[in-house]
C-alpha cells in the first residue's frame, strides 16, 4: 500500500478578492491585493487595522438557514469549499464507498469570531465577571470544539471515512492535507476531503496580534500593507479563507477519467523545539522538513521549478526561509523563482497552507508563476529570485510549498505534474 500515488482531482477556494478558483487563480495572476481596511468590526482602537477579507454572503453559496444558523464562518467556508471541490472532481456523478472517503480539516483559531461574539454577549459586553449562559446560542459547544469542522464537511461530503481535525497552527492548512495523503497511501481511504478554513479577523485575535506586534500597523494604504522580503516590510496582514481538496489514488482518479492538477509527492513537517515564535536565522528545521519531502517523493532538489515561500512579511520569517532555501536547495535557490501570495490575500493562519496548496496546483496546470506583491525595494538578506509585481510564465514541473508556524512547527511539501516519472 505504501507504493500508491496520491493526486489532487478537485479544487475550490473561498479566498479575499474572490470566491472560486477562477476568482482566486485572476487575482493571484494579476497581482492585485485584496488588503483593506478591516470592516468586520470597528478597528479604530487597534494598532493594525487593516486586513484581507472575503466577501462572502453564504446564501449565495448555497447554506441553508439552519446551517447559516449553526456554523461558524470558518465553518461556511469549509462546507462551501467542500462542496465546490467535490462538485469540480467529479465525485457526484461517480460516487465512492462512503467508508472508504475521509475528511481531514486544518483550523488555527475554530470558531474564534462565534467564541468573540457569544462571550461578549454572556457578559454583556465584558461588564460581567459571572457571565449568563442562559444567553448563549445553542451551538456554543459546536464552537467551542473544533471538530465541528470535519464533522460539517463529513455530512455535507457523505464521507464516512477516517474525519479528523488537523490544528497546528500556522502550517495547519499544509500538514491537514499530508494527514490525509498518508491515510490513502496506508490504505486507509481511497479519497480524502482535505483542506483548511479559519476566519480569524475578530478583535481578540487582532489585539493579540497586536500585543506582539506581529501584523503591520501601516494603515495609510492597505493595498500595500503586505510586503514580504520588501525591506520595508514591518509585519503581516491578518487575512481569511479556506481551500478544500479532493484527494485520490493515482489508478483510481485515472481509471474514472478525472482531471488531475498535480500529484503530492512528498510531505514533511519538522518542530524546531526552540522558541514559541522565534526561529533560528540559519533556517535548520525548514531545510531539514523540505529535504524530507524531497525524499519521500523521489524528488531531486535542482528538479524544483518553483518554490511558494511562508513569506509572512516579518523580519525574521522571510531571512529565516531565505536561509533554509540555500540550506537545502544550495545553489539552485537561486535559481530557481520564488513568490508569496500572502502579499495579496494575506495570512488566514490554519487555512494558508491549503490555499497556498490550491495556488500551487495551479502554477503546475498553468506553468505559471504567481508574482509577490508590493516587492520594490528588496532586503539584500532575502538574495533570491522572489518574483517581484507582475506574474512569470515558468515551466512548472515541480513546486515546493513550505509553511512555519508559532510553537515551532515546520512543514514542506512537494507538488509535481502528473504522470511524472520520477526517480
Amino acid at each position: 500500500m505504501k507504493g500508491r500515488r496520491v493526486v489532487i482531482t478537485g479544487i475550490d477556494v473561498v479566498a479575499p478578492g474572490g470566491v472560486g478558483v477562477k476568482e482566486f487563480w485572476s487575482l493571484l495572476t494579476d497581482g492585485r491585493t485584496a488588503t483593506r481596511d478591516i470592516s468586520l468590526f470597528d478597528p479604530t482602537p487597534f494598532r493594525s487595522r487593516v486586513a484581507a477579507e472575503v466577501d462572502f454572503d453564504p446564501e449565495d453559496h448555497g447554506l441553508s438557514p439552519h446551517e447559516i444558523r449553526r456554523m461558524d464562518r470558518a465553518v461556511q467556508f469549509a462546507v462551501v469549499a467542500a462542496r465546490g471541490a467535490t462538485r469540480d472532481s467529479g465525485l457526484d456523478s461517480d460516487p465512492v464507498d462512503p467508508h472508504r472517503m475521509g475528511v481531514t480539516i486544518g483550523t488555527a483559531v475554530g470558531s474564534t469570531i462565534s467564541l468573540d461574539q457569544e462571550y461578549r454577549t454572556v457578559s454583556d459586553g465584558g461588564r460581567l465577571h459571572l457571565v449568563d449562559h442562559s444567553y448563549a446560542v445553542p451551538h456554543l459547544y459546536d464552537y467551542m470544539v473544533p471538530s465541528s469542522f470535519a464533522a460539517e464537511v463529513a455530512w455535507a461530503t457523505a464521507a464516512e471515512g477516517p474525519t479528523t481535525v488537523v490544528s497546528t497552527g500556522c502550517t495547519s492548512g499544509l500538514d491537514s492535507v499530508g494527514y490525509a495523503v498518508e491515510l490513502i497511501r496506508e490504505g486507509s481511504a481511497d479519497v480524502m476531503i482535505a483542506g483548511a478554513a479559519d476566519a480569524p479577523i475578530s478583535p481578540i485575535t487582532v489585539s493579540c496580534f497586536d500585543a506582539i506586534k506581529a501584523t503591520t500597523p501601516r494603515t495609510d494604504d492597505p493595498g500595500s500593507a503586505a510586503r514580504p522580503f520588501d525591506s520595508t516590510r514591518d509585519g503581516f496582514v491578518l487575512g481569511e479563507g479556506a481551500a478544500v481538496f479532493v484527494l485520490e489514488e493515482l489508478t483510481r482518479a485515472r481509471k474514472r477519467g478525472a482531471h488531475i492538477y498535480a500529484e503530492i509527492a512528498g510531505y514533511a513537517t519538522r518542530s524546531n523545539a526552540y522558541h514559541m515564535t522565534g526561529l533560528r536565522p540559519d533556517g535548520a528545521e525548514m531545510a531539514e522538513a523540505i529535504r524530507a519531502a524531497l525524499d519521500e517523493g523521489r524528488v531531486n532538489g535542482e528538479e524544483i521549478d518553483y518554490i511558494n515561500a511562508h513569506g509572512s512579511g516579518t523580519r525574521q520569517n522571510d531571512r529565516h526561509e531565505t536561509a533554509a532555501f540555500k540550506r537545502s536547495l544550495g545553489e539552485h535557490a537561486y535559481r530557481t523563482p520564488v513568490s508569496s501570495i500572502k502579499s495579496m490575500v494575506g495570512h488566514s493562519l490554519g487555512a494558508i497552507g491549503s490555499i497556498e496548496i490550491a495556488a500551487c496546483a495551479l502554477a503546475i496546470e498553468h506553468n505559471v508563476v504567481p508574482p509577490t506583491a508590493n516587492l520594490h525595494t528588496p532586503d539584500p538578506e532575502c538574495d533570491l529570485d522572489y518574483v517581484p509585481l507582475v506574474a512569470r510564465e515558468h515551466v512548472t514541473d515541480a513546486v515546493l510549498t513550505v509553511g512555519s508556524g508559532f510553537g515551532g512547527f515546520q512543514s514542506a511539501m512537494v507538488l509535481t505534474r502528473p504522470g511524472q516519472v520520477r526517480r
